[in-house]
């Protein structure tokens, strides 16, 4: 069964994608893999065939909108790794870019990455952009709603906004804090995330020390 997905839902998720998009695209041509506006246009052609395609997965569309969505997931994800991994070479071995371009390039890899995440977690946990499994058949993570016995809290699910606020915790606190992976592939998920983030931080704290002082 595919399960239908909310107007509002899906603006959060756009939104989020568009912020990608943007932030991939100010990266110096050093740090990134292709042509900018090549990428850029590739994302912004997907988002807006989500936009068509997401709201009717439950009727049609399903595996076009299945197709779509992890595709373009995987390559905002590919794209950030590859602009890390150029980010980390300039940051150990030199680069023409300007150290400070390097340092803004870094942050915008870091909040693409919590963006990146995020997109998975309710991939894999809840309907996310393919719909394809529910969240209280299988659940990956325990939300603290779920163990809440507060009446409105009854038949509680996550939304995309849930996910992201995940990401953002495990990126910026370096490990789960409200909310627990339950299964190994999330926990090892999470563990990659949280390891990117650190890397990332320490590296740009490490140049920027070195820029400004």
């Amino acid at each position: 069964m595919i399960h239908p997905i909310g107007r509002k839902e899906l603006w959060h998720a756009q939104l989020v994608f568009l912020l990608a998009v943007i932030l991939q695209y100010t990266l110096p041509k050093e740090l990134r893999v292709g042509d900018r506006w090549t990428i850029a246009i590739i994302e912004l052609v997907l988002i807006a065939c989500i936009g068509v395609t997401a709201p009717k997965r439950h009727i049609s569309f399903k595996s076009i909108n299945r197709t779509i969505a992890v595709l373009l997931i995987t390559v905002i994800s590919f794209t950030n790794i590859t602009s890390l991994w150029l980010v980390i070479n300039g940051l150990l071995n030199g680069s023409d870019v300007p150290g400070k371009h390097l340092v803004t390039a870094a942050f915008a890899i870091f909040i693409t990455n919590i963006i990146s995440f995020s997109l998975w977690y309710w991939e894999i946990d809840s309907p996310g952009l393919t719909g394809v499994k529910k969240h209280d058949s299988d659940p990956q993570f325990d939300f603290p709603q779920m163990e809440s016995q507060l009446k409105h809290n009854e038949g509680w699910e996550p939304t995309y906004f849930d996910y992201l606020y995940l990401s953002v915790t495990n990126s910026t606190a370096f490990s789960p804090t409200d909310t627990m992976p339950l299964t190994h592939f999330t926990k090892a998920l999470m563990s990659v995330q949280a390891l990117i983030a650190l890397l990332t931080v320490v590296l740009v704290t490490a140049r920027a020390v070195n820029v400004l002082g």
